[in-house]
């Protein structure tokens, strides 16, 4: 997949999304990077630290929080994806489910869509605008209602009817990332049951992303408020890229870029140790 300039593969990497919120209310980082200055230092500091994509947010999702307006949306996000694609030789996401905000950002300079609503938000609005764009997206798994029978099943079938709306729309499969929404219409439980189970989504046939940094999952599980949530972010950073995920997105940049290059060096040696076995098992096999 191609993001911006810049190819990514679909498996046997894990790369690293570093969150930029302009926001003054996000549940975590609100009122830090809300400010010009502020954002494009965290940028460069993300990069430093390895970071892979930008993802720039405009309107917080949390929990109660209050909807913008698309005009205020767009004066929050334009501005900041000019300056950092004037400055900055990175792939930018635009966090967002509003087409109009996702027009406005695509003419800014994004680079990709990643919409929390998997499509779902408006009548066929981003859909479409996706489709004639030709930008690559993040669709998340989002419900309105939060009720289900059989979860995993429900929650793999709601990603394949987004799946759906998007090639009646005409987006090209290859330019979809999926994410199953940790944190969105979802119980403590349902949420670690999603973790657990990512190598399950795999069969849709695209490649996964992992939003788990600093949740709600994480501080209930622990105990913990949001400022102490990173050990629990890096667990399920290290889970993602086990399950073969190709993208994670995170506020610790740096932390979690060291978590899956660890990773990633474990698994490369067993992976070349396993080769080793099978040769040794051959070689034994030639001289009896």
């Amino acid at each position: 997949m191609r993001i911006g300039s810049r190819e990514f593969k679909d498996s046997g990497r894990t790369y690293i999304w570093g969150i930029l919120n302009v926001t003054p209310d996000s549940f975590s980082d609100g009122g830090k990077y809300d400010r010009l200055d502020a954002a494009l230092r965290q940028t460069e500091r993300m990069l430093r630290e390895g970071m892979d994509v930008l993802d720039i947010g405009g309107e917080s999702t949390r929990p109660g929080h209050v909807q913008i307006s698309d005009e205020q949306e767009i004066e929050r996000v334009a501005p900041v994806i000019e300056a950092v694609k004037a400055r900055f030789d990175v792939p930018v996401s635009l966090d967002t489910y509003k087409y109009e905000v996702a027009r406005a950002g695509a003419q800014a300079g994004a680079d990709l869509i990643n919409d929390i609503w998997g499509l779902k938000y408006d009548e066929g609005q981003m859909a479409d605008f996706l489709a004639g764009s030709g930008l690559p997206c993040c669709l998340m798994h989002n419900r309105r209602n939060a009720q289900y029978g059989d979860f995993l099943p429900e929650l793999k079938a709601d990603l394949q009817e987004t799946l759906r709306i998007a090639e009646a729309a005409g987006i090209r499969k290859e330019n979809i990332i999926l994410d199953p929404g940790v944190g969105f219409a979802k119980s403590r439980e349902q949420n670690l049951e999603v973790i657990a189970n990512l190598d399950s989504l795999r069969d849709l046939g695209c490649p996964l992303l992992l939003g788990a940094s600093r949740k709600s999952v994480i501080g209930l599980t622990l105990d913990v408020p949001v400022d102490e949530r990173l050990e629990g972010t890096l667990v399920s950073t290290v889970f993602a890229s086990l399950a073969g995920c190709s993208h994670v997105r995170v506020h610790d940049v740096k932390e979690n870029v060291r978590a899956v290059r660890m990773t990633e060096a474990i698994l490369q040696y067993r992976k070349e140790g396993a080769k080793e076995e099978g040769r040794s098992w051959i070689r034994s096999g030639s001289e009896d």
